[in-house]
């Protein structure tokens, strides 16, 4: 079961008082990594931030409650009510609108619940704190409220840090959603071991032996636990001059990752003719 929320005791407000309020927050798509640090280990993730992929809340303070999400529901009406109470502050009218399918592995609930934590607390909240609502929230996060999350080993059943790792070169991705959506359950810890992934990454530099690394994880993950198989996108992505493959280890994102300004023009129709949704491209590291 989620934690309960932690205290918050400020000692001042940085906001003159109620008013409407607003926040824009970035999603990821899949992670480069992620499993288990050993037999016994914490589960670990790399994220693959995603600026294409983002949610939108807009605050109105008022004493009656109201949440708008659109055809996307990504926050229960609970949560938000649990923020106000934690602020002091009346409910109000909150809009959401997120860009990514919920259970897609876009980060659709983080981002939305990072996003209602910005537009309801009465002050600027650390990245720790941030983390620490999340979690008990929702019992598990992703790094977003990091300023560089893809730099960051994250524990995302326990919001910390477990390291930190070099961004490296960045990636030019293409990629959609495969299927309905699958939602994270904090309880599911039946990942794969990735301890050498982790080690290797460290000390891999370079894009093409990323690229290699987090095609591995996507396979392991799919061997374990199911889900879209990324074989035929993989096979897909050779023919395409993809380096390699990026996946939701848990949810339906899949992408190829190619070198900046490699990716060919058909390779959006190439995965829509593979049986891809909502296909975007994007960039990471600032197209390094």
């Amino acid at each position: 079961m989620p934690a309960s929320p932690p205290v918050l005791r400020p000692v001042s407000r940085s906001r003159p008082g109620p008013a409407c309020r607003g926040a824009r927050v970035a999603g990821h798509f899949g992670e480069f990594l992620q499993g288990r640090l050993g037999a016994d280990g914490p589960i670990a993730l790399v994220t693959v931030p995603c600026p294409a992929l983002e949610v939108r809340a807009v605050w109105h303070p008022g004493r009656m409650a109201g949440l708008w999400q659109g055809g996307r529901p990504v926050l229960a009406p609970g949560q938000v009510a649990r923020l106000a109470r934690l602020f002091g502050i009346a409910p109000g009218r909150l809009r959401v609108s997120a860009a990514m399918p919920p259970g897609g592995g876009a980060g659709a609930s983080s981002a939305a619940l990072l996003a209602a934590i910005r537009c309801l607390a009465p002050m600027a909240l650390s990245p720790d704190t941030e983390a620490a609502l999340c979690l008990a929230l929702e019992g598990a996060t992703d790094p977003l409220m990091h300023p560089v999350p893809e730099a960051l080993l994250w524990a995302p059943r326990a919001a910390r840090v477990l390291g930190r790792v070099a961004p490296g070169p960045g990636f030019e991705i293409v990629g959609g959603f495969a299927g309905p959506g699958r939602r994270t359950d904090p309880a599911d810890t039946d990942f794969a071991d990735i301890s050498d992934l982790v080690a290797a990454w460290r000390v891999t530099p370079d894009r093409a032996g990323r690229a290699r690394l987090a095609t591995e994880s996507a396979r392991r993950c799919h061997a374990l636990r199911g889900g879209p198989d990324p074989a035929p996108i993989w096979a897909l992505g050779r023919d395409l001059g993809a380096l390699g493959l990026v996946a939701a280890h848990t949810g339906t994102a899949l992408g190829l990752l190619f070198a900046p300004g490699e990716a060919p023009r058909q390779a959006e129709a190439a995965l829509r003719a593979a049986g891809l949704g909502r296909v975007l491209r994007f960039r990471t590291g600032g197209g390094r």
